[in-house]
């Protein structure tokens, strides 16, 4: 039994928006475990703590957008975590920068590192800060 050209094109055509929708959905969802993973929140926490960088930002509110999956910035295996993650306030915006490693004894991660770097070009160290990154 022949199928003619025209039911194959909309066959076609409806496989493509179903695997595309597929696709879309599975990039969201993958977004959204790297969201609550304890790595991401780490970084979070301590942006959030940090009174300098917030105020640069023009926050709260503290923008957090979703990270960019296919960004070579983001790196993350069984050991280590080094993730760039979008924010912005009201005045600026840019990228935290995390590394993260995991104690594979008490299966936790430990913030290694946490560096705000701003569209501006300007760098703030958010961890491990000093005393006075806190209170400026």
């Amino acid at each position: 039994m022949p199928v003619s050209t025209s039911a194959l094109q909309q066959m076609a055509v409806y496989l493509g928006i179903v695997s595309g929708g597929g696709c879309a959905v599975m990039y969201y969802l993958i977004q959204k475990g790297f969201s609550k993973s304890e790595y991401y929140k780490l970084g979070l926490e301590q942006l959030n703590k940090h009174n300098k960088a917030l105020e640069i930002l023009g926050a709260p509110p503290l923008q957090v957008r979703n990270i960019r999956l296919f960004d070579k910035s983001n790196c993350v295996d069984g050991n280590s975590a080094k993730i760039k993650i979008p924010v912005g306030g009201t005045k600026s915006a840019g990228y935290l920068h995390t590394f993260s490693v995991r104690d594979t004894a008490q299966k936790r991660w430990s913030l290694q590192e946490a560096v705000l770097q701003l569209n501006s070009g300007q760098h703030v160290l958010i961890y491990p800060s000093t005393k006075d990154d806190d209170h400026q």
